[in-house]
């Protein structure tokens, strides 16, 4: 019989900001554990850096675009199928714990269970309108959650995810106890370390105030800007709010309190698979659904294209298939649905019936396959800009294409912090042309920005 599958979900925890990855202050025991038996991937990407396209690229194996998910108020067709459509057809009892989300009245999307509601609006209420300038905030987001950021009593995070790991420890133990007539996927989606950057005391003295470290790279001038942070510096309402260092100081400890307090509730899961004797045939992935910008280069939040917005963090333990390794090749969310499903289905009986945009990493995962030069995509057409926005990963390079605005690339390798824009270099042409073109193939900019508005103004239509 195929493995179980166990799907743990953080939202907004950004890969850097990880133990697992390097940072020297987080503590996260429960997540260097899992990573210590696991695949760890170095260069995973989102499809889309925020909520809920991110999330409905991921569980479809398509690109935000191809299913129009263009931000968070768009509805997820239930005549797209997903990751759990395709298990169950591979013989999987499927079940959902905690955040998706769904926009619309489908609050399945092919999972046999839903254990808890979500945690955001399931309507039209978050609704972008582009004719409005970057300035239009239909989520409310602002500096509030940083200058307001410290230690709680409690929070609708915390009352959320109390809830999300007691279904999950439940319901993980009902399926030890039960006979097994079929395997099991399971997908437990915690809502932190989402903003507002607000913790329990308990995870807020994890940490020594005077240990966290302001950003690597301080606040960038505005005129220094790039277009497209200019258009968040708007959107985020960076001129409505004095940020000091103490600030930011404190959203960082917070964060980081936040990260344990997440990494608290995987390993309550991690346990029960172990005392229930689940582990030994249970293949468990680890990931997120985008980053959080940490005040780097003054910016918050998410919704561009840097590292710590765009990088997530990806582990996957494979008992007795996989060996531990640190994996350097360049994949995204959308590679989790053809992984998944070559775990669940190795015969191939089970076929997509829609052309996928991301690729099975089970070769890589069984160590047959060299590391190439895979290719990492991801789109960006909600609030805050003004225009469609892709990047590509490819090796060494990220190319970034805002229509209207000049293209940007960087080489990660040497400029792991992306202070230098190379794009236009002339000795980087062909690199530059290359990308452009692999990036612009099938997706064409004005058509984007022509549908985009269009069911922004279906949408804000009906909101009213």
């Amino acid at each position: 019989m195929s493995p179980n599958i166990l799907l743990i979900m953080a939202d907004q925890l950004a890969a850097p900001a990880l133990p697992a990855y390097g940072h020297p202050v987080v503590r996260a025991p429960n997540l260097d554990a899992l990573a210590a038996r696991a695949a760890v991937f170095e260069a995973a990407y989102c499809n889309f850096p925020i909520c809920a396209p991110s999330r409905f690229s991921m569980l479809s194996g398509r690109l935000p675009s191809a299913i129009e998910a263009w931000d968070n108020a768009c509805e997820f067709p239930a005549t797209v199928p997903t990751m759990a459509h395709y298990l169950r057809a591979a013989g999987y009892r499927t079940l959902l714990v905690g955040k998706m989300h769904f926009i619309g009245p489908d609050p399945l999307h092919g999972f046999h269970e839903r254990r808890t509601t979500d945690i955001y609006p399931a309507d039209y209420a978050w609704t972008p309108d582009w004719s409005r300038s970057p300035n239009d905030k239909p989520t409310g987001i602002s500096m509030r959650g940083i200058v307001e950021a410290g230690p709680c009593a409690r929070s609708l995070q915390i009352d959320y995810d109390e809830e999300v790991a007691h279904q999950s420890v439940r319901r993980l133990w009902d399926l030890a106890r039960a006979p097994r007539e079929a395997p099991f996927f399971m997908v437990a989606s915690f809502t932190h370390p989402h903003s507002p950057f607000t913790i329990g005391q308990r995870w807020w003295d994890l940490y020594r105030h005077e240990d966290i470290a302001l950003p690597s790279v301080p606040e960038i001038p505005y005129e220094a800007l790039d277009g497209h942070s200019r258009w968040l510096y708007h959107a985020h309402g960076r001129d409505l709010h004095r940020v000091t260092p103490e600030h930011v100081r404190r959203a960082r400890h917070a964060y980081y309190g936040m990260i344990s307090y997440v990494d608290d509730k995987v390993g309550q899961l991690l346990a029960v698979l172990e005392q229930s004797g689940l582990d030994r045939d249970t293949v468990v992935v680890f990931t997120g659904d985008h980053g959080e910008m940490m005040g780097e280069r003054g910016m918050w939040f998410k919704q561009t294209f840097n590292e710590w917005s765009a990088r997530v963090p990806l582990m996957v333990s494979w008992p007795g298939t996989a060996a531990p390794r640190r994996v350097r090749e360049v994949v995204s969310l959308v590679d989790l649905l053809p992984t998944l499903l070559g775990i669940a289905d190795p015969t191939g009986g089970v076929s997509p019936v829609d052309p996928l945009d991301g690729r099975s990493l089970v070769p890589l995962l069984r160590g047959e396959v060299a590391e190439g030069e895979g290719l990492a995509i991801s789109e960006y057409t909600a609030e805050g800009v003004c225009a469609p926005s892709r990047m590509g990963r490819q090796g060494r390079w990220k190319y970034v294409h805002t229509e209207g605005l000049p293209p940007m690339l960087f080489d990660l390798e040497d400029d792991p912090r992306e202070l230098r824009d190379r794009a236009g270099e002339t000795s980087l042409r062909a690199i530059e042309r290359a990308l452009h073109r692999r990036l612009l193939e099938g997706w064409d900019p004005r058509d984007i920005a022509r549908r985009v508005v269009d069911s922004q103004r279906r949408r804000l239509f009906l909101k009213a």
